[in-house]
């Protein structure tokens, strides 16, 4: 694989500052040739035009790490199930995504650098197509909104209850699509709770501005409502063989994986001590602070940390969640889960990195705008 891998690298930096055209030719190649498959997409692509061509980039981008790239291509294959899409269509789009980098690499783009990216969609389409096959739940699961509250004016807390249990680890993601409101525009997010025996879901929900999805699951869903839920993702999954001490750190509806591992541990911990470091910009955005307190409170291996970064009233921490993290510990013997915004997450493993916490002790999940 290293060669493979080398091949890759030197030929992504020949596109890679043209990959936001690349990826719009990449679309128009699969509409033009096979107009059918535009029916697999949403009307508004302004978010999509990155993700299909991200995730194989992503891929390509693992292949010196063959059990990380099992899993994610693993839980990829599942969750485009929800799709239905076939093996022959795996094929169209890697005749799309090669024709692109052809074109955008010009002269400098080699026979080699073509068979190597040829060679790494085919190992990344198998094991996808492999996964797919393998797997006997359905492609998706409905699910009926059974309460929608509103925790300020940004933010939802959503339960379901899928037509049949849907089984996941806490501290995964299911992809969501409502197909009342936003039909085939599916974006992820956390499940917020341990499972329970009634099998509903709690889902977290901050609208963002730039979210075509987020804004109408928290201003038009309502109770009544139905979506469809695609199979679990994510490997921000709880290390039950260790036996050190959890640092958990949120910010804003990160809280999502958060308190579903914080929930899951309330059932068998007994050994462990669990620090919680919740932040958020003012004490309103801290929407489900007086949970966290409860189960603080009914557990006194649970410390909680919540912080705020823009409110200079508020009777706790100040700063970014990073910043505060940083100003406890010492954290070298941790093991740290961490969830947020993408640039919340850089900012805490950057803190984490000057405190000299091992990175394979991190995990975590980033969200974008949805």
């Amino acid at each position: 694989m290293g060669d493979l891998s080398h091949l890759l690298r030197e030929s992504w930096t020949v596109v890679e500052e043209q990959q936001e055209k690349l990826a719009g030719y990449f679309y128009a190649r699969i509409f033009l040739s096979n107009p059918h498959l535009r029916d697999l997409f949403p009307v508004q692509m302004d978010v999509q035009r990155s993700r299909l061509l991200g995730a194989i980039v992503t891929a390509v981008q693992m292949l010196d790490a063959p059990e990380q790239l099992d899993d994610y291509l693993r839980d990829l294959g599942r969750d485009h199930r929800k799709f239905e899409v076939t093996a022959e269509q795996y094929a169209l789009v890697g005749d799309a995504l090669l024709e692109s980098l052809r074109i955008f690499g010009g002269e400098l783009w080699t026979a080699e650098f073509e068979q190597a990216w040829r060679d790494a969609y085919g190992l990344i389409a198998r094991k996808m197509i492999d996964s797919a096959d393998a797997d006997t739940n359905p492609p998706y699961w409905v699910a009926e909104v059974l309460s929608h509250e509103r925790r300020g004016p940004d933010v939802a807390v959503l339960t379901v209850l899928p037509g049949q249990p849907l089984e996941y680890r806490p501290g995964q993601y299911v992809s969501v699509e409502c197909p009342a409101h936003q039909p085939r525009l599916w974006r992820v997010y956390s499940i917020a709770n341990a499972p329970r025996r009634d099998h509903t879901l709690e889902f977290h929900i901050r609208a963002l501005s730039s979210g075509w999805v987020s804004g109408m699951m928290v201003r038009r869903v309502r109770a009544g409502d139905l979506l469809r839920l695609a199979a679990p993702m994510g490997s921000m999954t709880m290390d039950r063989d260790s036996g050190r001490d959890v640092v958990f750190v949120a910010g804003s509806t990160g809280l999502a994986p958060i308190k579903a591992l914080l929930e899951d541990l309330t059932r068998y911990n007994s050994t462990r001590w669990v620090h919680v470091f919740f932040g958020a910009g003012t004490r309103e955005d801290l929407y489900d602070l007086p949970e966290l307190r409860t189960i603080a409170a009914r557990h006194p291996w649970v410390s909680l940390v919540p912080a705020c970064s823009r409110d200079s009233g508020f009777e706790g921490e100040h700063g970014d969640i990073s910043d505060v993290v940083g100003r406890y510990g010492p954290w070298e013997t941790h093991d740290f889960y961490v969830a947020g915004s993408s640039g919340m997450v850089r900012s805490t493993m950057r803190t984490l990195a000057a405190l000299d916490v091992p990175r394979e002790r991190i995990r975590y999940d980033a969200f974008g705008a949805s």
